[in-house]
């Protein structure tokens, strides 16, 4: 009976003292065991490159589209910046020289000479006058010869003003659309984040640094497409204002030398009727 007493003391401390041995090797093997699987998570899942190209390769194939689709705009907005300076300077001045040459002409057929070899809105705005005087030739209403000659110089002028403004609608669409294509970018990024969360079940941060890198990348090409296309549609807009006032006065000037050959057959005819009963007192 006492050797058998003995015998189950002898088997409850040798549980005891493997349970505490496992206990203790648990407690020093779990942080390693917990380490290393935290290291073949961040290992997997952190790109090596953390560059834009590096997280652009890395990136998830929808928030790719959306980079590639933001550096086109990009691409667009500075491609109809040059396009356009180079096109609305040259327009300018182009209007201002003729608007010289035009300030020292007396009449339309006078105009229609200086202009013989040259080509632009002011020659067209001439040509346009001079298509109405003959179509009108023989009509004694001068006001309403004035009217139609200037439908035609509007119309004109309404077209070379729709012609400059091609291209800025595109500023336009990019400068309202690009921050919001990047703000997609920005929540899909963010949302494959969590995902990796989820599916490795730990918030190391190896784990949330790719699809956040990925977001705030999309951010920023997003405003910097859309910040630049603002600007510059802006400063064409200003521009555009100062080229139609230009035309405005052009089709003015041409309009007054209408006026003036209009008026100029109207005074000879009464400076005639005034000399002749002078003549006949004189006779």
């Amino acid at each position: 009976m006492q050797s058998w007493k003995a015998d189950r003391r002898r088997v409850s401390v040798g549980r005891l003292i493997a349970g505490s041995s496992a206990a203790a090797l648990a407690t020093v093997v779990g942080p390693a065991g917990a380490l290393a699987q935290d290291t073949v998570i961040a290992t997997a899942t952190l790109p090596r490159d953390l560059s834009p190209w590096g997280m652009f390769i890395n990136a998830d194939p929808v928030v790719q589209v959306v980079l590639i689709g933001l550096v086109f705009a990009s691409v667009v907005t500075w491609t109809v910046w040059l396009a356009k300076t180079v096109e609305i300077v040259l327009a300018k001045r182009r209007v201002g020289a003729a608007m010289k040459i035009l300030a020292s002409v007396r009449s339309t057929p006078e105009g229609v000479e200086r202009f013989a070899d040259q080509r632009g809105e002011v020659r067209q705005f001439l040509d346009a006058a001079v298509a109405e005087l003959k179509l009108s030739a023989g009509s004694m209403e001068r006001d309403g010869i004035k009217e139609r000659i200037a439908s035609r110089l509007e119309r004109i002028e309404a077209g070379y003003a729709r012609r400059i403004l091609r291209g800025t609608g595109v500023l336009a669409t990019i400068g309202a659309t690009a921050p919001f294509v990047g703000l997609f970018g920005t929540v899909w990024g963010i949302m494959n984040s969590f995902i990796g969360i989820s599916k490795s079940q730990t918030t190391n941060l190896a784990v949330v640094a790719p699809g956040i890198a990925e977001a705030l990348l999309a951010t920023a090409l997003g405003l910097a497409a859309a910040i630049p296309a603002v600007v510059i549609y802006n400063v064409f807009s200003r521009a555009i204002a100062g080229y139609r006032a230009q035309l405005g006065d052009a089709a003015a000037e041409v309009l007054r030398l209408v006026s003036r050959d209009l008026e100029r057959p109207a005074a000879a005819s009464a400076a005639a009727r005034r000399a002749a009963p002078m003549s006949t007192a004189a006779e």
